[in-house]
């Protein structure tokens, strides 16, 4: 069995498009999904699964199913979370407030020259880094105020994105570690 982490976009947010966290872990069971475990509201799902194939399809058509809405899956692997914890370049510079930290995931890879043209792009005082599939965020004036948003990453690098805060992504990179304990 595989552990593995699906990042919903877009749920449980302005009472738009609302899956209750007991019904998502049910829908996951579902899909003979073993061991899982949901982070607050906003669709985190880590659980256990022997293939790895199509997971964010399998999850994506049985929400669809389910609801009658599209729902855009990310997934990563345990390895690939601990790599975002260790590689945010953010935490090297003692002027920054974590608390304003934030991680953009990136369904794919995006095309080099989408990269090459979104980093034309200067939103001071918000930063951003990409590294692969990750875009690293600093908001000192709060993400709520920013334009760098999922859909103007979306719209730049041509790739589905949904972002969570630096403290729920160290929270489920706890989770995670602790999956490869039992």
């Amino acid at each position: 069995m595989k552990t593995f982490l699906s990042i919903l976009r877009g749920i449980n947010v302005s009472g738009h498009k609302k899956i209750p966290m007991a019904e998502l872990k049910v829908l996951y069971e579902e899909l003979n999904f073993e061991k899982i475990t949901t982070y607050i509201q906003s669709g985190n799902v880590i659980f256990k699964n022997k293939n790895s194939k199509d997971l964010s399809k399998q999850i994506e058509q049985k929400i669809f199913e389910k609801y009658n809405f599209n729902v855009p899956v990310i997934i990563r692997t345990p390895d690939e979370i601990r790599s975002t914890v260790e590689r945010n370049p953010f935490l090297k510079q003692k002027e920054i407030d974590i608390t304003k930290l934030h991680v953009v995931y990136l369904a794919d890879n995006p095309a080099q020259e989408d990269i090459d043209k979104v980093k034309i792009y200067n939103y001071e005082p918000d930063l951003f880094y990409l590294s692969g599939k990750e875009v690293y965020l600093y908001c000192p004036n709060g993400y709520g105020n920013t334009k760098l948003t999922n859909i103007f990453f979306e719209s730049k690098l041509k790739v589905t994105a949904t972002t969570r805060n630096w403290n729920t992504t160290n929270e489920l990179f706890k989770i995670l570690k602790s999956y490869s304990i039992n």
